[in-house]
């Protein structure tokens, strides 16, 4: 399944996983293998990685002139630079990831966090991921734009000034794009749900008419996934590892197989759920309908040449097809019986004079 580049029929496209693997292959490529067949066979429609030289996106000294660890980074063992160039992920890798993802019919793609890299990649895959870390970096985001590939952009801690700036360079090339609900707090904690945001979906979709939605999720499990679709993501990113007790900076955050696969299970199962939005008696109803909704039945017996009164009527259920709604009681007053009638037998037109 390829990702909806239009907006107008990506609302009715079913959603795109994207199997975010980042560092989680722990420099083996074996294991990166294996998670992508794991992924592919769990639902994901994507692999996603992320290539960076630590030299060029982290300052060595200028974590350590921050004077402690924040966030997420505060439970690292070993300095920030340290873990990036460990979680680096060598380029002689790329041929083969995406071989294997061609073996199971997924996309590859990265986030190339490296202006070499983004020239590089800009034939090895279908679309390019801005990470939020990068969404003020102009200099990148023009020369992913400037390649024609669709981009999907994370928004996590941005305001709404920055992510328009964003989009502005990016709509610059008339590229389809992906704006992405993102809040990028990696530690996992429950009280992270409070800072979601979800709703913000709903704003890009006023604001941004051209965007295909999505979510870049970082919290426990997928109820915010659920939530995201509702409300028109179609596009979604999630860690993916094979065990969440590993070590390492995006195990703890990510979802294993089993969990992955109950989301995909759970999104489709929504999609079918979230219909069209068109209002309607639906065909699975038309039975409900007939014994849940009340018809016009006379209260008690009557003579023919009777005039009907409101007194001589009562709504009950069902409704069979030639009932009459109370909802049209005004168009019974009045009329005048052609024969006798018994109590509780039902209303119908052919009883009642047509004037």
């Amino acid at each position: 399944m390829k990702l909806s580049l239009d907006r107008a029929s990506s609302i009715n496209s079913p959603t795109y996983f994207i199997a975010d693997i980042a560092a989680n292959h722990d420099g083996d490529l074996g294991r990166a293998l294996d998670l992508i067949e794991l992924a592919a066979k769990s639902g994901a429609n994507a692999a996603k990685f992320q290539n960076f030289k630590a030299e060029t996106i982290v300052s060595k000294r200028g974590f350590s002139e921050l004077g402690k660890k924040l966030t997420h980074q505060s439970k690292w063992e070993k300095d920030v630079f340290q873990v990036y160039k460990e979680a680096e992920l060598p380029i002689s890798w790329t041929e083969k990831l995406i071989e294997q993802c061609n073996r199971f019919e997924i996309d590859y793609f990265t986030a190339p966090y490296d202006l070499d890299f983004i020239r590089m990649f800009a034939t090895l895959m279908p679309y390019y991921k801005i990470g939020s870390g990068d969404i003020t970096w102009k200099e990148s985001i023009e020369l992913m734009a400037s390649t024609g590939k669709p981009i999907l952009l994370a928004t996590g801690a941005s305001d709404i000034e920055e992510v328009r700036e964003a989009v502005s360079l990016i709509e610059k090339y008339n590229l389809p794009y992906i704006l992405m609900q993102c809040n990028t707090n990696y530690t996992g904690e429950f009280d992270n749900f409070k800072f979601l945001n979800l709703n913000v979906i709903a704003s890009f979709k006023e604001e941004f008419p051209k965007a295909v939605l999505g979510l870049s999720d970082h919290s426990q499990g997928h109820v915010a996934v659920l939530g995201a679709i509702a409300l028109g993501a179609r596009a979604i990113e999630k860690h993916f590892t094979d065990d969440v007790n590993r070590v390492g900076p995006d195990h703890a955050f990510s979802l294993d197989p089993t969990a992955w696969k109950k989301m995909i299970e759970d999104a489709r199962i929504l999609e079918m759920a979230l219909g069209d939005g068109t209002k309607r008696v639906e065909a699975n109803e038309v039975d409900a309908r007939i014994v849940q909704r009340r018809a016009l039945r006379f209260s008690r017996s009557l003579k023919a040449g009777s005039a009907i009164t409101s007194n001589d009527l009562i709504a009950l259920r069902p409704c069979p097809a030639n009932g009459i709604s109370p909802f049209n009681k005004d168009e019974v007053l009045g009329k005048v019986l052609l024969r006798d009638v018994d109590g509780d037998e039902l209303v119908t037109k052919d009883l009642l004079t047509s004037s």
